[in-house]
């Protein structure tokens, strides 16, 4: 009773610990107060002035707008590689697979500034368009896809591909309509995972940007150093929406994931 009492308090403080400091934070975006901790009354205004900020709305959509481009360029990109690897011989697939981990474990400082290297200064790709900067999303999020890919089809028949050959399907249609329909599932995980990825991304975006433009990522921690007061608090606004945003999704994935699991017991 005693360590379950215990394990119960410590689980508390963790959450508490994480959680806390949003739930604050989510609190004082509904008041007019100007600095966390500061006195202030009910108001909608920091939402009021997130959606009628040009230069916030802009923003915004500019970095959906990005983080959809990378993660489709990703997803097909991650998707074709794992299908590539899996179909190929053992000692490439290891090679693949060691290749692939070099993105996910190496820093996004140093992979941000060495792609500005390659594609600004070596290759001479202008810094005011946003192709260094779609590709160093597309650096970072492909390598996910690919790991989240990799399981689907590892848990699927291998000789499934085959036997579609054997009955007249071309690679290509066997492609579309077995291996692509099994995989979804890593597919589309895949694919949210690189949206989270492009959207929580500063220090890529940060080498390989052009001047002119800037993510989430990248407003938040320039408008620490200087921004009007109103712009400050209306970033407060910004992160409630988002943590709602992610509560909302995965209570979504959950619930689907809990009903398809009890749909699958009953039809066992």
């Amino acid at each position: 009773m005693i360590k379950k009492s215990g394990k119960g308090i410590f689980l508390g403080l963790v959450l508490i610990f994480l959680y806390a400091p949003i739930i604050i934070l989510a609190i004082y975006s509904f008041t007019d107060a100007t600095t966390i901790g500061g006195a202030g009354s009910f108001s909608l205004q920091n939402y009021e002035t997130l959606f009628t900020t040009e230069e916030l709305v802009d923003m915004i959509l500019g970095t959906i707008m990005l983080a959809l481009i990378s993660a489709i360029i990703s997803t097909v990109l991650g998707t074709i590689g794992a299908i590539g690897s899996f179909y190929s011989k053992k000692k490439f697939r290891s090679f693949y697979s060691t290749i692939n981990q070099i993105p996910v474990i190496n820093a996004d400082v140093v992979t941000g500034f060495s792609i500005c290297i390659l594609l600004v200064v070596v290759f001479g790709v202008s810094k005011d368009t946003y192709i260094p900067l779609i590709f160093g999303h597309v650096t970072l999020c492909a390598p996910f896809v690919y790991l989240s890919v990799m399981p689907r089809l590892k848990q699927m028949d291998p000789f499934i591909y085959e036997a579609a050959l054997d009955l007249g399907a071309s690679p290509a249609s066997a492609l579309r309509k077995i291996v692509i329909p099994q995989i979804f599932p890593g597919i589309l995980s895949g694919f949210m995972l690189a949206i989270t990825l492009s959207l929580d991304d500063y220090f890529i975006a940060t080498y390989t940007k052009p001047a002119t433009f800037d993510t989430i990522s990248t407003y938040v921690v320039n408008a620490t150093k200087g921004a009007q007061t109103d712009i400050k608090t209306a970033l407060w606004a910004l992160s409630t929406l988002i943590f709602a945003i992610v509560i909302i999704a995965v209570i979504i994935m959950n619930v689907t994931a809990s009903r398809k699991a009890v749909k699958f017991k009953k039809e066992a």
